[in-house]
């Protein structure tokens, strides 16, 4: 009775923005929220596919379910007034261990109306794990995703699987400081991999400005550096920073010239890895091949990666890649380390947390409630260093600059997912065929 109650009051405050002329930019009348996660493409359209021509951004794809976009323009109050009718706890499934504040301060404003959003902090794993295994078992339990898409496979699998759903709210979406952050899902705020540098050892200036540095020799053939990062091949996040390299092969290869002053040569054997889908003289697959080679030091835990910088290794200069969030070691543990903001052709990706409401949830309008309080006052709470917002109305105040000046790229998910397996298989093939390690 609960959930037909929300249902109806939901669909109330639809028709009535659609007859106040509410838009929803593609021409929504007021669609059955009921069946929201369930309903197929208006014209069979998918997110995504093998051809970048079939490709579809997220706010396009959208579109297609007139039962998604039908949300965009209800207001915090009409949500509010919904979420109210629907039965039992938001549950949220994240992957930050500030969630479970958001939440708190979630249940401190909604507290009196009745609601109560319960987080589960849980690894990025995990958390998509049990989202595809409660969809397929008939059996989904939360109402909330928070989580990283850094190769493609939420909205290239989960979108079109109607495991997860879109949400745009449409008056937050117009202080998105980049729209390109939209093409594959709700940003909530961006992360970046950095590399780490020892302020002790180079106090003046920071030692590297491109990424072909990291793999030189010195004169008589010996690394000149000492590298700690997580293992590449296993940590989703970095191999999909190298496969973006492989994407801007070109970029790759200009930067090298502009270190260098000459054309870069191409060392790896293609042929040896042409069954794995490698081409020959892509700059991209160049480095990584370079990189694969050299002696690394492989540390699970970020905070021990920058402990590692902080302490050298080897005796010679060491630089670890860890993400943004660990320069709290600087502060906290009082560590010499700094991040590298200056590389060439970009210090990385912008890493966004994207925020979906599960299809199929007992709260859909609580979901979305609470999405909306996350992209606002729940932000509050995400205000570290290394966090960045992705709306022009609001900056987080620890960070040194905003992201506009970070030096990253924007997110090319579909390009990444369409190399990705062939970016790992060859860093595997490498790395096991690596003498020095």
């Amino acid at each position: 009775m609960k959930k037909a109650l929300a249902f109806m009051l939901a669909m109330s405050m639809v028709l009535s923005l659609a007859a106040c002329g509410g838009g929803d930019n593609g021409g929504n009348t007021g669609a059955d929220n009921s069946n929201a996660g369930t309903s197929q493409p208006t014209d069979g359209g998918a997110a995504g596919g093998s051809e970048r021509g079939s490709f579809k951004d997220a706010r396009t794809l959208q579109a297609d379910y007139p039962d998604q976009v039908a949300w965009n323009d209800m207001t915090e109050e009409e949500l509010l007034e919904a979420a109210k009718a629907e039965p039992g706890d938001i549950i949220v499934y994240g992957i930050s261990s500030r969630i479970e504040k958001i939440c708190d301060l979630f249940n401190e404003k909604y507290g009196a109306d009745g609601l109560e959003a319960i987080a589960f902090d849980l690894d990025q794993t995990e958390a998509i794990d049990k989202v595809r295994t409660e969809a397929e078992s008939n059996n989904v339990n939360a109402d909330v995703l928070q989580c990283k898409d850094v190769t493609g496979d939420i909205f290239l699998e989960f979108v079109p699987g109607n495991y997860v759903e879109l949400y745009f709210p449409t008056d937050i979406c117009e202080h998105i400081v980049d729209e390109n952050l939209m093409t594959y899902g709700m940003p909530f705020y961006s992360s970046l991999s950095y590399w780490y540098y020892n302020t002790d050892e180079f106090p003046d200036a920071e030692p590297i400005s491109n990424w072909w540095q990291f793999v030189e020799k010195d004169e008589n053939g010996n690394q000149k550096y000492s590298i700690v990062a997580k293992e590449i091949g296993t940590e989703q996040a970095y191999l999909a920073l190298f496969a973006s390299f492989i994407v801007n092969a070109d970029k790759m290869e200009q930067a090298y010239e502009d270190l260098y002053g000459e054309p870069l040569e191409y060392t790896y054997n293609a042929d040896e890895v042409a069954g794995l889908g490698v081409p020959a003289n892509n700059a991209g697959y160049e480095y990584m091949w370079r990189f694969s080679q050299m002696k690394m030091t492989f540390i699970s835990d970020g905070d021990e990666i920058v402990g590692a910088v902080h302490n050298g290794v080897e005796g010679r200069p060491t630089f670890g890649l860890a993400s943004a969030g660990k320069i709290s070691g600087r502060d906290d543990d009082g560590l010499s380390i700094a991040w590298l903001t200056d590389l060439k052709p970009y210090n990385g990706i912008q890493n966004c947390n994207y925020l979906y409401p599960i299809a199929d949830c007992d709260n859909p309008a609580g979901a979305r409630l609470f999405i909306r309080f996350m992209m606002g006052d729940g932000f509050e709470a995400m205000c570290k260093e290394g966090n960045w917002s992705v709306v022009d109305n609001f900056e987080n105040p620890a960070n040194p600059f905003p992201i506009s000046e970070a030096n990253a790229i924007a997110p090319d998910l579909h390009a990444i997912y369409n190399v990705f397996l062939e970016t790992q298989d060859a860093w595997i093939f490498w790395l096991n065929n690596n003498p020095n390690m």
